[in-house]
């Protein structure tokens, strides 16, 4: 007879599984990580308590004891790889292949594909038998891997009991997400150089414990062999699969034809700078299994599956030369420079190491075969060395001491070297005018940092209400200035003298403090004296603002000269204009009251913050990621992942609510509030 705490402890298990699968496979949390923390916690006393813990306890995640081994493992079914075809022209000529095949002399089979996400991870093969997680393994050579049930079992997604109590194999991989790489590199004592390496070395650690720290994620995709249920589709075994809470890509998608095929992995290779997960390709399938049966295998492939090869995002090149370059608050940062190399389709040259503790981190020098990865179209980032032991003819990397554009003598803070020659430093005020003029700042149009150098050289530009000061006769003759050109650019100067407050904010610069902050602090304060006087604790007090920033401000508004910039422009005309927020809106048009909604993609109408402002003055809350809490998910040009994630939630009946709309919709909504003026 079961005791009232086995009870107890079986109900928390419940629950932690269900808040698992939400919070890790779902990604729409059920409860906060309080509450979550505060089960767990009482499991684990229950356990220690009675001195038992069941076999699908969470506890058991921790990960164990060192192993002193990888024992071997045979699988039930060969774990089979696939061919490859690099270009869509290939994808058809594999049809072809696959229609003659299966060709019937009577009639034309109807061929059904199935496209996948080819992970860039470590492949692990799950054994699961009477509801249990029973036997875990890497790929191996296919048929032979090694033993990694304890490492698997750290994966929080991973189930360790199911419904079925049938026995499976299940293929999938496991892979470290970017974001938890990231953050995890920021502690390291020795960062890892990418995810696709750091997952391979936590499931290969003979230590759970360390594999435990990686916070891995999974994604399964094929079952190998099964017991006790019959299929007729592929696309039926990955529902068998999300029935019983094992993970899987919401990009799953089946097509018609090749043409579909096409159309979707085009998407996907467009798409894939947005994932928070690395992936090479996608894989082609015959959905029906009848057909893969009559199909079969070459020697060492499937014939009814096929890779396509996206280009990699990730390569490996040498280290020639780092310059340094200084940025519009004074930071100098290293810029690594190399022979030319082909990274996701384009040719670069250089990439950022951040400062001069990454370096010593990373432990690159000249001449370093390094790491080098590219994502979301910014510079490339070197993410480590490729060999641990610096070679011979390696020199390395000198720490400056002088400020490369002025000679200034630089100053240290934190990881960070800084020019504290602010007045006079090319680099630096070039760099405060091109962003002060930007679109989310003051939105001065025609403007770019060719402009601002010219400027700066030919004008003597120095401070930034100097532009609020140029004249038609100086500006006219200057490289490029026609009389088109001049009367457009101080026309655009003109039109800026009336900017939101928060995008004034945001353009004068503050370290830490980005569009969002800036939108926070002029609805809390509503005018710029109220920020430029608010004290450090009115700061700590809004959400959002911690230390760092609070002190960034307090010290950015404490410089005598910065108010003296500040009074050179409100001498100048300008008047940083409130809009009506939620609380002071006296018709009450908030449609967007209690909403929470998501933006992707380009709109055509307003820049980001523009529209996140627009949110915000409707009573409504912009969030980042979708999940099944979000109202809406407004839609623009080249939307990615977050579209498509939106619409599978939506397909699969998880988000009632949801709802996705275009620019068109969006400005109906928020039709009463576009049309309020400025205070």
């Amino acid at each position: 007879m079961e005791t009232q705490e086995l009870k107890e402890m079986k109900e928390l298990i419940r629950k932690l599984r269900e808040y698992n699968y939400y919070y890790y496979t779902l990604d729409a949390p059920l409860v906060s990580d309080r509450e979550y923390d505060e089960l767990y916690d009482k499991l684990v006393l229950l356990e220690k308590k009675t001195g038992i813990i069941l076999p699908d306890s969470p506890a058991q995640r921790v990960g164990g004891d060192v192993l002193k081994g990888f024992a071997d493992h045979k699988h039930i079914t060969p774990l089979l790889s696939l061919d490859k075809v690099k270009c869509k022209e290939d994808l058809t000529s594999w049809e072809a292949r696959v229609k003659k095949l299966i060709q019937h002399p009577m009639e034309e089979e109807e061929v059904e594909y199935v496209v996948e996400l080819k992970f860039d991870g470590l492949t692990i093969n799950l054994t699961y038998d009477k509801g249990n997680l029973v036997q875990a393994a890497t790929r191996g050579n296919g048929e032979v891997g090694e033993v990694i049930l304890e490492q698997v079992k750290t994966i929080k997604s991973i189930p360790l009991t199911i419904d079925f109590k049938g026995k499976f194999e299940v293929q999938g991989e496991a892979l470290m997400r970017l974001s938890v790489l990231e953050e995890y590199n920021k502690t390291a004592d020795e960062p890892l150089k990418n995810a696709r390496n750091a997952a391979a070395g936590a499931v290969r650690n003979l230590d759970p414990k360390v594999t435990a720290k990686r916070n891995l994620s999974a994604f399964f995709y094929n079952l190998g062999y099964y017991e006790g249920i019959s299929f007729s589709t592929h696309m039926e075994t990955i529902e068998f699969l999300k029935d019983n809470r094992i993970p899987v890509s919401p990009y799953i998608k089946k097509c018609s034809n090749m043409e579909e095929v096409i159309e979707y992995l085009t998407y996907l290779e467009r798409s894939r700078d947005n994932l928070d997960f690395l992936i090479d390709g996608v894989v082609i399938k015959v959905n029906q299994l009848e057909l893969r049966d009559r199909l079969g295998s070459t020697g060492k492939f499937p014939r009814w599956a096929i890779a396509y090869k996206f280009e990699a995002l990730e390569v490996t090149t040498v280290l020639k030369q780092v310059i340094w370059n200084v940025g519009r608050t004074g930071k100098v940062t290293p810029i690594a420079l190399f022979e030319s190399v082909d990274i996701g389709g384009v040719t670069v040259q250089r990439a950022t190491l951040n400062n001069w503790e990454d370096i010593l981190r990373k432990n690159v020098a000249i001449g370093s075969r390094v790491w080098l990865r590219r994502s979301n179209d910014v510079i490339p980032e070197i993410m480590g060395r490729v060999e641990d032991n610096p070679g011979e003819h390696e020199v390395p990397i000198e720490k400056p001491s002088e400020c490369p554009a002025c000679g200034s003598t630089l100053v240290e803070k934190g990881p960070n070297l800084y020019c504290e020659n602010s007045l006079s430093c090319r680099p630096q005020l070039v760099s405060r005018i091109v962003h002060f003029t930007s679109r989310d700042a003051m939105n001065i149009e025609g403007f770019s940092k060719k402009t601002a150098g010219l400027l700066f050289d030919a004008l003597d530009l120095r401070d930034i209400s100097d532009l609020y000061a140029l004249e038609y006769e100086k500006l006219y003759g200057l490289e490029g200035f026609k009389e088109k050109k001049t009367q457009n650019l101080l026309d655009a100067i003109e039109n800026s003298k009336k900017p939101a407050l928060s995008a004034f904010i945001y353009a004068l610069g503050i370290d830490h403090v980005g569009k969002n902050t800036a939108r926070t602090l002029a609805d809390r304060f509503k005018s710029l004296d109220g920020i430029m006087n608010a004290s450090c604790e009115e700061l700590r007090e809004i959400q959002d603002i911690g230390d760092v920033v609070a002190q960034s401000i307090i010290n950015f508004f404490k410089d005598k000269r910065i108010r003296q910039s500040i009074q050179n422009l409100l001498d100048k005309g300008i008047r940083p204009q409130n809009l009506e927020s939620p609380a002071d809106d006296a018709e009450g048009d908030l449609a967007l009251a209690g909403k929470k909604i998501v933006l992707t993609g380009k709109l055509e109408d307003f820049t980001r913050n523009e529209a996140a402002e627009l949110i915000e003055k409707a009573g409504g809350t912009v969030v980042s990621s979708v999940s099944r809490a979000v109202d809406y998910v407004v839609v623009g040009e080249d939307a990615g992942s977050k579209a498509q994630k939106a619409a599978q939630l939506i397909e699969e009946g998880k988000a009632p609510t949801l709802k996705i709309i275009n620019e068109s919709e969006f400005k109906q909504l928020l039709k009463p509030n576009l049309e309020k003026k400025y205070r």
